[in-house]
């Protein structure tokens, strides 16, 4: 490799290359395509970034205006960033020139980055492709593509601004998939894009990396809340990031959380890109030392000291879990990870164990935990009654308020539960619609509201029965 790059990858600290980077490194430096499976955190980075910096070395051409000799895809705005950062440190005695579209930020400041032509340009396929459809960046240029993170792309709907894009650069170029997971519709779309890649494996697909220590609590929604402020509470928790499975989820959770009085932030598709920095510098510094976010920050952020992982809602996607916990356990460190499952879940549970190829052990809690879990665990593990049942037994409620005695007459109570004076009787309620007239008092005299005239009462009763007889009735 160029000596520049020796020389920066000495002053990073690093003194062996990991597997992916050993197995990767040299086909790519012949310039093979290079389909790569690797587990999350084990340096893929630098094995795609090392040897596209090395032919820029060995190429002294200029890009074209609006151009770029190489062309890097990836799935999220917190990616890019760190690749941009990996490619600026291993680069820093080279000096590349590169352009960092994404969306999400002001376009105008990109496109004036792309006007004089740049080394490296650092992806996301939906904002690439619209500076494309306004021509304001080409890709005629581009010897190398890189698709990182492919399936997750994919995922998030992609697939059709990548092939436009890879429509867009020329055929004879070099192309690189890599990814931590690698399911039948990537592999298709690797055989789409490259020519007889050379195919490297360093781990199991969808395999955690075996330092992380994976387990699992079995509690209800409600009391999920409860649970994970007594997890984040633990002396050993030093930084953690908790998923959730929306926006709005990880907001509610992360003003739960400070209201319990713990730092914490939340990032997702809905902040700004300076909010989104700005909480991630605040992560890093360690101003916020609880990081919620949603599957978008699941492969773009790499820091090394984050000591647990919390799924507070498991993900949809099997594979997402490998993501997720991915975020731990990094540059040779250990890592725990502890996923809430409510029994709504358990069916993504059984995905995700079968993707791992083992049952996740269940969490020791301690006694305050155990406590608050347990109750709401109880209520939520009485089996609910089938629709129907549940219909027939709201009927017979019904029927037996309906059936329900009137009171007695007798009753020596009142309806507050007062005692009635010396036990006499109540006097029965009126049911009719029409208001009860009072009768007359004892004296004869009326009380309240008097009767209608009695004789023209009688002259309709009679004028009524003479009409009937009229009629046969």
């Amino acid at each position: 490799m160029a000596e520049p790059l020796l020389r920066a990858i000495a002053e990073e600290g690093y003194t062996h290359p990991t597997p992916i980077q050993s197995q990767g490194i040299p086909p790519l430096l012949q310039g093979r395509d290079v389909v790569g499976i690797a587990q999350t955190g084990t340096g893929k980075t630098a094995s795609f970034v090392l040897p596209m910096l090395h032919a820029l070395t060995q190429d002294p051409r200029r890009p074209q205006a609006r151009g770029c000799r190489a062309l890097v895809l990836v799935p999220t705005r917190e990616l890019a960033a760190q690749v941009a950062e990996s490619i600026r440190a291993y680069g820093r005695h080279t000096r590349p020139t590169l352009a960092v579209i994404i969306g999400g930020a002001r376009p105008g400041p990109q496109i004036r980055a792309l006007a004089p032509g740049v080394d490296i340009v650092i992806a996301t396929p939906g904002r690439l492709l619209d500076h494309l459809s306004s021509d304001a960046v080409r890709l005629d240029g581009a010897s190398t593509v890189v698709l990182d993170e492919a399936d997750q792309m994919l995922d998030l709907g992609f697939l059709p601004a990548i092939r436009r894009v890879m429509a867009a650069v020329p055929s004879q170029r070099q192309t690189v998939l890599l990814s931590a997971t690698m399911p039948k519709p990537i592999r298709a779309l690797a055989n789409d894009f490259l020519t007889d890649p050379v195919e490297i494996a360093v781990a199991p697909a969808s395999r955690p990396i075996e330092r992380i220590d994976q387990s699992v609590v079995h509690v209800s929604g409600p009391a999920k809340r409860g649970v994970l402020v007594d997890l984040l509470r633990c002396p050993q928790v030093e930084r953690a990031i908790v998923f959730t499975r929306t926006k709005r989820g990880a907001d509610k959770v992360a003003r739960h959380l400070e209201q319990a009085g713990l730092s914490a932030a939340a990032i997702h598709g809905n902040k700004s890109q300076n909010q989104r920095e700005r909480t991630l510098g605040a992560f890093r510094g360690g101003k916020v030392t609880v990081l919620v976010a949603t599957d978008i920050a699941a492969r773009g952020i790499d820091i090394d000291d984050v000591s647990h992982v919390f799924n507070f809602e498991l993900p949809n996607v099997p594979e997402s879990y490998v993501h997720r916990i991915g975020r731990t356990a990094r540059a040779g460190r250990d890592g725990i990870a502890v996923s809430l499952c409510d029994p709504d879940e358990r069916g993504l549970l059984r995905d995700i164990e079968r993707l791992i190829g083992r049952s996740l052990a269940a969490h020791a809690l301690s006694s305050s935990e155990s406590a608050g879990e347990g109750a709401a665990t109880d209520a939520a593990s009485q089996p609910r009654a089938p629709r129907q049942d549940r219909a027939r037994s709201r009927r017979a409620v019904g029927r037996t308020a309906a059936a329900k005695p009137q009171r007695s007459e007798t009753a020596a109570t009142d309806r507050k539960g007062h005692p009635q004076g010396g036990g006499d009787a109540r006097p029965p309620v009126a049911r009719s619609r029409r208001r009860a007239r009072p009768a007359n008092d004892v004296a004869g005299k009326p009380a309240g509201r008097p009767p209608r005239n009695a004789t023209n009462r009688d002259d309709a009763r009679e004028g009524l029965n003479r009409m009937l007889a009229g009629t046969g009735r």
